[in-house]
């Protein structure tokens, strides 16, 4: 009896492993037809014509076109980034383009903002700070207040104020805004020797560092999107954007011994307090100048 069924399990066993091997087999190519049919990605729409600041780029230039498909890609494949930014946005540009225009600087500047930090208070290796990267250096002819317990480089409308300054002050002596935004990145000075050297006029026929090179191709890469994000595959309904909240400002022109105090009196906290005034480094706010400050808290509606 044991000597006949060993021959029967064992071509049992046998056969239930080639079932398996072949719906094994069977998922796997239709799983393979499935995804290679479904899953597809497509190089992003690229324009014929392209500008920034009203200035062309010169996209039939091959090597240009393919400097400013690379930053596309880079920026529409990081989903996840470039869709918070686009949310972000909503709460941050009003103030920005306002500003802008008020300095006779094209709005395509308020990209250059995204591209040098994503709308956050990040500071970077060589120590810029804020939404515009500002070097301390560079702001003292701007007269901005920079100390332990103020920094005006956190404070979105002093240093998009100052960011225009700069701009213009590169324009007066570069007479082009491609390249006034590549010398915010490279400097003024480097961006004239490198003119210089090279004897060249435009930005799209200087040999630059990798940084610089990459920066205004990002800035444009980040309108493409901003301005279509559709067409880019981001679809964000009006009520998914982040939004401010009503603020209201107080204006203080004496020392704050304890900012979650008068967080507290001032009926809300000293979370909201920091949130909202980066600019505040600490936890009090000394004042013996008897400046005005305006610091901005949520305005609750009774």
């Amino acid at each position: 009896m044991n000597l006949f069924k060993k021959p029967i399990i064992l071509l049992l066993s046998i056969f239930t492993v080639i079932l398996i091997a072949g719906w094994a087999f069977s998922e796997t190519e239709t799983y393979k037809k499935w995804f290679t049919e479904n899953y597809k990605i497509k190089s992003p729409f690229l324009p014929k014509n392209v500008d920034f600041a009203g200035e062309m780029v010169p996209i039939e230039n091959d090597e240009i076109r393919e400097r400013l498909d690379r930053e596309l890609m880079s920026t529409v494949f990081w989903q996840s980034n470039t869709m918070i930014l686009l949310k972000r946005s909503s709460k941050y540009f009003p103030l920005i383009e306002q500003i802008l225009k008020e300095n006779n600087i094209p709005e395509d500047f308020k990209y250059l903002c995204v591209a040098e930090s994503g709308f956050a208070n990040v500071t970077s290796p060589s120590g810029a700070k804020g939404f515009w990267q500002l070097m301390e250096g560079t702001c003292k002819p701007y007269k901005l207040e920079i100390n332990d317990y103020v920094d005006e480089r956190y404070n979105l409308e002093i240093a998009t104020q100052t960011a225009c300054g700069i701009l213009k002050d590169s324009y007066t002596k570069l007479l082009n805004w491609t390249l006034a935004a590549a010398s915010y990145n490279r400097g003024i000075n480097g961006i004239l020797r490198d003119l210089q050297y090279q004897g060249v006029s435009s930005f799209y026929d200087l040999h630059l560092n990798d940084e610089t090179s990459r920066y205004i191709f990002r800035i444009v890469a980040y309108k493409l999107i901003f301005e279509n994000p559709e067409l880019y595959g981001y679809y964000i309904k009006p009520e998914d954007y982040y939004c401010l909240p009503p603020l209201k400002i107080i204006k203080v022109d004496t020392t704050i011994s304890n900012l979650s105090v008068f967080a507290l009196q001032n009926g809300t906290n000293y979370k909201n307090l920091k949130l909202f005034n980066p600019w505040m480094r600490d936890k009090s706010l000394p004042n013996k100048s008897r400046k005005i400050y305006q610091i901005e808290i949520p305005f609750k509606v009774d």
